[in-house]
């Protein structure tokens, strides 16, 4: 056996053996169980409106982009999409990249670089991780949840320019991070603030339109906003906002943007159709709300002693601990009929694994009625 082979084996068996093997498990287009572990927070990934928007733009687009955003891979469509969500997110301009995580990897890597300083937030998703990483710039970690302790690391630095990066809303447990007063922290110490709303568009501030709107930093020069389709938007991209210089600045500099194949037309033309919904019913996001509060109901009177948070998102997380215990119980949720999302290392830190149960606009008093038979009947062991 060469040692790539060796290799291979003696880590899957450490991973196995910590409860960390990963295994894929496609599901079919009709699914009859209720879903609480995809990020559709809005119920729009299969409204009617959304995927004959997705459909016209391939029959008028065609299957694919045809290129790079700089060369054939930029449409109508994509512009169009472009200034819809710098409307309404309050931002001066828009750039649309293929992914949130390439997003993520454009906006950090291009407004840092060597001679820079990117503090992170200890609990950053890992696309803006990676993107600290390959930035070439100096990285510090810090816990973005206390702005002091962010003053203290930019207020030591050398570097003449930084950034702090943070989740608007945490991927994990949909906590909200202070960004009032992280941005007069960054002011003051002449930094840039990236905030990845990932999980705020569409969930947090007036009618969805996210975390910056609702702390009233929407259209701050300083201030630099990244956000996913593929969640309360139901289809697939990503997005950096900001003042236009910025954006143009990406246009010339970011590598996951010049060197990646554009948005597919049907992403794009199905991300519009689905904000133009948003925009419209508003009710959605109520609706959201309250399914996710029930949620959080039925795990707590299930479990009491698990102390399920109030959910300030779309996200209810049921901390169990061992991965091992974790991945049991959303094994037994499917049995019952109810899909859990399972989030184990590196996704959560070691000690901490749990179920994240993701609520949905779109959810009927049938299916949260089930949810509350099936926690009950899981939780109920759990100790």
């Amino acid at each position: 056996m060469s040692w790539l082979g060796a290799w291979l084996e003696e880590t899957a068996a450490a991973r196995a053996g910590a409860g960390l093997r990963r295994t894929l498990r496609p599901r079919e287009a009709a699914d009859p169980v209720v879903d609480l572990a995809s990020n559709d927070y809005l119920g729009l990934a299969r409204d009617p409106r959304v995927v004959e928007a997705g459909a016209a733009a391939l029959r008028t687009w065609g299957a694919g982009s045809t290129g790079s955003r700089l060369v054939t891979g930029s449409t109508r469509l994509h512009g169009e999409l472009e200034d819809a969500l710098a409307d309404f997110t309050g931002s001066p301009a828009a750039l649309v990249f293929s992914s949130g995580y390439t997003a993520n990897l454009g906006a950090v890597t291009a407004l840092s670089g060597r001679g820079a300083l990117v503090v992170s937030d200890v609990a950053a998703h890992a696309s803006l991780v990676d993107a600290a990483r390959l930035s070439r710039a100096r990285v510090e970690v810090a816990r973005c949840t206390d702005p002091a302790a962010v003053d203290r690391v930019l207020t030591a630095r050398d570097e003449p320019r930084a950034v702090v990066v943070v989740d608007g809303v945490d991927s994990v447990d949909g906590g909200i991070a202070p960004l009032a007063e992280l941005h007069a922290v960054c002011r003051a110490r002449d930094a840039v603030l990236i905030v990845d709303d990932a999980h705020g568009l569409g969930v947090r501030g007036p009618g969805g339109s996210g975390t910056l709107v609702e702390s009233g930093l929407a259209g701050a020069p300083d201030v630099v906003l990244t956000a996913t389709l593929s969640k309360s938007l139901g289809a697939q991209g990503g997005v950096v906002l900001g003042d236009r210089a910025v954006i143009e600045h990406l246009v010339d500099t970011a590598r996951p943007f010049i060197f990646d194949t554009g948005l597919a037309p049907a992403a794009a033309g199905a991300a519009l159709a689905a904000l133009g919904i948003v925009r419209a019913e508003p009710e959605r996001v109520a609706a959201l709300h309250a399914a996710a509060a029930t949620v959080a109901a039925s795990a707590r009177a299930a479990a009491p002693a698990l102390d399920v948070p109030a959910p300030t998102a779309a996200m209810v997380p049921v901390v169990l601990g061992d991965p091992e215990v974790a991945v049991a119980a959303a094994a037994a949720c499917a049995e019952h009929g109810l899909r859990a999302g399972c989030f184990r290392p590196p996704s959560v830190p070691p000690g901490t694994s749990r179920l994240r149960l993701t609520a949905r606009a779109d959810l009927t008093a049938d299916d949260l009625a089930l949810v509350d038979q099936v926690l009950h009947k899981v939780l109920s062991h759990v100790r």
